[in-house]
């Protein structure tokens, strides 16, 4: 068995994952079947490219809205909630509780990023 250590836990958004995958992908040649499955995956469902998804991180953590976990942040720029409602979800099961008003901040710094269709 390995003697691998985990070293440092923090949650990453999808197109953190997508960029690490291509990173690994030109590195090793060649990606392994759940490696490949898992890029698949990315590119179907991550709404923003990496460079998009930090700098909405950024500007969530500005709002400075209190007992707002970097989880729930990467949940939110996951899914681009459009609603309150959506965003609502994000706090399901959570203990955290988030207030209309902050949530209103959250959804107006997401809007810019969410794609019109």
């Amino acid at each position: 068995m390995s003697n691998e250590k985990l070293i440092q836990e923090r949650p990453i958004t999808m197109a953190e994952v997508g960029s690490s995958l291509e990173k690994l992908e030109k590195e090793e040649k060649e990606l392994n079947f759940r490696s490949n499955k898992a890029k698949a995956y990315m590119k179907n469902f991550a709404k923003l490219d990496i460079k998009k998804a930090n700098e909405l991180f950024k500007k969530i953590q500005e709002l400075n809205i209190p007992r707002l976990k970097e989880r729930q942040i990467v949940k939110v720029i996951d899914t681009l909630p459009k609603g309150i409602d959506d965003l609502r979800m994000v706090f399901v099961g959570e203990t955290t509780t988030v207030n209309d008003e902050n949530m209103n901040k959250i959804l107006d710094v997401v809007k810019d990023y969410v794609k019109k269709k």
